[in-house]
């Protein structure tokens, strides 16, 4: 059976990439996939299993007894971790600095891959995460890397903690920005799949841009092969 479309949604942490992937996925009525949220449900799962974060063969162990689900429709994923649903733990700065460690480790992207490959295996979706334009679906239909200055990123994604309550509310400007750039070392310089635009991704850097002009530049990528192809069917 041929394949929906793959619109793969790249880039570092706080570019925006699940508020751009959640628009997309309601605009032209395709799932939302939010890779990023499997691995920082394997990093809460090695929290609750006082695990350490750099023990690489101890985590593919636990990994080998880890169930991670997500459960998407048009608007929202819900995750679930060995069948509970932890979507909203997941957000708190502990479990998200934790995936970026985890993440650096061979074995645990190689079981995400596969996971994250079953997922989308049929298409008609939207992945969003780190490596999906270069790793996970080279092959995908639309390749877009949204990047940003380390400050804009910092501020987006502290506004963010600030809305959403919980543990990383707290956290303080300064910490936000430190803890960021930690992240972007960590995935740009680790030895499996770092981060970086596949060479055929359109690269946006939103730092001085609206929300409102990165969909449309992102939309005008996205319709002309939607209209190629013909109304999509919801993928079950």
């Amino acid at each position: 059976m041929t394949r929906g479309p793959i619109i793969a949604i790249d880039g570092p942490a706080g570019a925006g990439k699940s508020t751009v992937a959640r628009h997309l996925a309601q605009h032209f009525g395709l799932l939302n996939l939010e890779t990023g949220a499997m691995y920082r449900a394997f990093a809460l799962k090695a929290i609750e299993c006082d695990q350490d974060f750099d023990d690489a063969c101890a985590l593919e162990r636990l990994a080998r007894d880890t169930e991670i689900r997500l459960e998407s429709d048009r608007s929202a994923n819900r995750v679930f971790l060995d069948g509970q649903d932890v979507t909203e733990r997941i957000r708190d700065s502990d479990v998200t600095q934790g995936a970026s460690r985890v993440s650096v480790h061979p074995g645990i992207r190689t079981w995400m891959v596969d996971l994250q490959r079953e997922l989308g295996r049929r298409g008609g979706v939207v992945m969003e995460g780190r490596d999906i334009g270069t790793v996970v679906f080279p092959d995908a239909d639309v390749k877009v890397f949204l990047d940003a200055s380390p400050d804009a990123r910092s501020q987006r994604r502290y506004e963010q903690n600030s809305g959403n309550g919980g543990i990383a509310a707290a956290a303080e400007p300064s910490m936000v920005f430190r803890e960021l750039r930690e992240r972007d070392e960590r995935d740009r310089n680790r030895a499996n799949s770092p981060l970086h635009p596949a060479s055929d991704a359109v690269v946006i850097d939103s730092t001085t841009l609206s929300l409102t002009e990165v969909l449309a530049r992102i939309e005008d990528l996205v319709r002309p092969l939607l209209d190629r192809r013909g109304p999509m069917e919801k993928v079950s």
